[in-house]
């Protein structure tokens, strides 16, 4: 676990940087720069371009991954990377030929609740596929065990940019139409920089020599499109349904919510940049006793640290949202059914990384078809009768039911389980923090409140976790840093 605790701890960092800044924009600069109308646009058009992404990235992000360690020889491993560079053009150019086609049908479709989307179709397109090429170039960094560049890039570099960006419409030097598309901007510029590292990293030599697996190359990377399609679907189909049920500007007030939730898996993202080409090599390998100790420790580190987060956001809420606009502060139990699963998620470990590198994948998928059927089916049930709650509680179920499926699965194939004696302290130490500290709320400044409360629930909850050692790595870096012995 060294060189992931040693990438793991930069990525947290970097990719607590990006929430930060982005926290700022969220909660404060877009809730005060810009209309609610067009805060929603903002989030609709991300959504929606994060939906596609998968597809237009024909899965190589996820290829690159799995095959990388497998080829031998320079010639072989050149001519992989080459397909990998040109594979995601197989769906680019005819989906954009689609589009140019079938313009006004897509436009009116989506936009039957909300016609200001309409406009907007084409910057979509555009981000999805700036979105697919910057995890492509990723994949490539992240085969040389090179992540903490990326992270940055992926966590705090759109952030920076999109903060200026609302800085300018404040000050009036853009309006929103420019800023829109100033947005959609770095999203290119910031795939472009990607780009350059990657190559710096390993620079491409274009290759076309015979690929001896070059079927199963295909086969993976057409199917793993429907998984990652999946998970994509699962966090940001909520937001693009919302925006065909209910109006443009409650999909502002949902993201901001979900923003706030979404802190939890923080570090979960952060350590998942180092687990993938680990647990590909573990499973290249055969290294199975590897495989499971990364398994459980993955899952018990993230699992200590997702939870204080989760303290940390559910006893803080109420305050939170007195700092923000009140229209905004209807979020309180998306942020707790979103908070839950999100939690869920941590407790996974390196789950997902297993399955999807696995030669299980195409069982998993199955699944994961029927659970995004599910997943819409319960929006469409849920949105019109509880709006955005309606939401979050089908998200909450779909993530709930799905992380279930593939912890089962993966015991069953591979005899492994993230979960250990520890994994119930944990829990037990989360209920506990909730019933005392939730209703104790200090009579001064929200900020005030905040950081007393933090403090406590930190020292009570640091102290419980060294006491118990549920987690020799969370103990190992908590004794460097407060320097026991």
């Amino acid at each position: 676990m060294g060189i992931v605790t040693s990438q793991s701890f930069k990525n947290t960092i970097t990719t607590y940087l990006g929430f930060g800044i982005g926290a700022l924009n969220t909660l404060f600069l877009y809730t005060y720069f810009i209309s609610d109308q067009y805060y929603g646009l903002v989030a609709f058009i991300l959504s929606t371009a994060n939906i596609m992404m998968p597809l237009m990235a024909f899965g190589v992000h996820n290829t690159i991954i799995k095959f990388y360690s497998t080829f031998k020889t320079k010639n072989s491993l050149n001519s992989f990377l080459t397909l990998m560079l040109f594979l995601p053009l197989l769906l680019i150019i005819p989906i954009g030929l689609i589009g140019c086609f079938t313009y006004e049908a897509i436009g009116e479709l989506i936009s039957q609740k909300n016609p200001i989307v309409k406009d907007y179709v084409w910057y979509i397109y555009v981000t999805a596929i700036a979105m697919a090429y910057f995890e492509v170039f990723f994949a490539w960094s992240k085969t040389q065990l090179q992540t903490v560049f990326g992270n940055f890039m992926k966590e705090v570099f759109h952030r920076v940019g999109v903060m200026l960006l609302l800085f300018a419409v404040y000050f009036q030097w853009i309006n929103v139409d420019e800023f829109i598309l100033g947005v959609i901007g770095v999203y290119i510029l910031r795939m472009i920089i990607m780009k350059l590292y990657a190559y710096s990293v390993k620079f491409p030599v274009l290759k076309f020599y015979k690929i001896e697996n070059i079927g199963a190359i295909l086969k993976y990377s057409s199917l793993i499109i429907i998984a990652g399609s999946i998970a994509t679907i699962i966090l940001d189909i909520d937001s693009f349904m919302l925006g065909l049920y209910i109006p443009i500007e409650k999909v502002a007030y949902y993201g901001v919510a979900i923003y706030i939730a979404t802190v939890i898996v923080v570090p979960s993202r952060s350590m998942q940049q180092i687990l993938q080409p680990l647990t590909a090599q573990y499973l290249n390998d055969n290294n199975k006793v590897a495989l499971k100790d990364l398994y459980v420790r993955s899952s018990q580190t993230l699992f200590v640290i997702g939870g204080f987060i989760f303290l940390i956001i559910v006893l803080n809420i109420n305050q939170l949202y007195e700092l923000i606009p009140e229209e905004f502060s209807g979020g309180l139990i998306v942020v707790f059914l979103v908070g839950v699963a999100k939690l869920y998620d941590c407790l996974m470990g390196c789950n997902n990384v297993v399955l999807f590198n696995s030669d299980y994948y195409r069982v998993v998928l199955l699944f994961g078809v029927l659970l995004t059927i599910l997943t819409v089916f319960l929006n469409m049930l849920f949105i019109p009768m509880f709006g955005i709650n309606g939401s979050a509680f089908a998200t909450f179920l779909a993530i709930s039911i799905y992380n279930t499926i593939k912890i089962y699965f993966v015991k069953k194939k591979f005899n492994m389980m993230p979960f250990t004696i520890d994994t119930g302290k944990v829990c037990v130490l989360i209920i506990v923090s909730i019933v005392l500290f939730y209703f104790w709320e200090f009579p001064f400044h929200p900020i005030v409140n905040i950081a007393l409360k933090t403090m406590l629930v930190t020292l009570l909850y640091v102290l419980v976790i060294l006491k118990l050692n549920v987690s020799e790595d969370i103990s190992l870096v908590i004794k460097k840093y407060l320097r026991l012995k």
